[in-house]
């Protein structure tokens, strides 16, 4: 069983058999948490709709916690300081880059470099493979230059490789309204590199337009996309 909770924008919760995973919250209410389950919060990079120093509280004695931060997060005492992170929390948040791999009891975790900052996760626990893109995109925009969007294009083709072929039953995957007509080059890209059995739009900045646009534009690929509607949204995947 994999129940998934949208918490609004990138933000996700994932419970499993074995273990509560929670990707990029940094609004949105928690759903329960069951305390008998060990907790991993993944946070792909700095940016503020990607985190809040608020995860550190959900070390509060009631279940064991692990925080992966992607890169550019700095675990300074200065920082730990500023975000309110006690000594022993502290030790128990590790930095995580693209291209790094991590066993982490009954979860194994995959890191891919990012386009923007950070990195996205891979992780694999109970049988089921989960991917959470954080802006790990092919972002393309009119106001940058041929080169830069080419260059934008071959890193994201580049860095999204190790996927080519692997199945992926829930993938979290940017659909940016802001791109325009570019926004879903990305999305779709993964859909047929990968072999994603369900795929949940995000960082959509509250507008879920391209979702029902791209479903009408790619009717073979639209049986595979749940949409994101409203933050507590909810399923149950076998």
């Amino acid at each position: 069983m994999l129940r998934v909770t949208f918490l609004g924008h990138s933000g996700f919760a994932a419970e499993l058999p074995s273990a509560l995973l929670l990707f990029d919250w940094w609004t949105g209410e928690l759903p329960a948490l069951p305390a008998d389950k060990p907790l991993f919060c993944l946070v792909s990079h700095r940016h503020p709709d990607h985190f809040n120093p608020r995860i550190f509280a959900l070390d509060d004695g009631s279940r064991e916690v692990t925080f992966l931060l992607g890169k550019g997060i700095r675990l300074t005492e200065r920082n730990f300081e500023k975000w309110g992170v006690s000594p022993a929390a502290g030790k128990k948040c590790v930095s995580v880059r693209g291209g790094e791999t991590l066993e982490l009891g009954p979860v194994h975790l995959e890191a891919l470099s990012s386009t923007d900052e950070g990195a996205a996760y891979v992780v694999r626990a109970d049988g089921k493979t989960l991917y959470h893109a954080g802006d790990l995109n092919w972002w393309h925009w009119d106001g940058e230059s041929d080169g830069w969007n080419r260059t934008m294009e071959l890193s994201f083709k580049r860095y999204l490789e190790p996927l080519r072929r692997r199945r992926i039953d829930a993938a979290f995957a940017p659909l940016d309204p802001r791109q325009g007509a570019f926004c879903a080059r990305g999305f779709q890209y993964l859909l047929e590199l990968a072999e994603v059995r369900r795929i949940f739009p995000m960082h959509q900045w509250g507008d879920t337009s391209p979702t029902a646009r791209f479903c009408e534009e790619h009717p073979a690929l639209a049986q595979k996309v749940l949409s994101t509607d409203f933050p507590g949204q909810s399923w149950e995947l076998p």
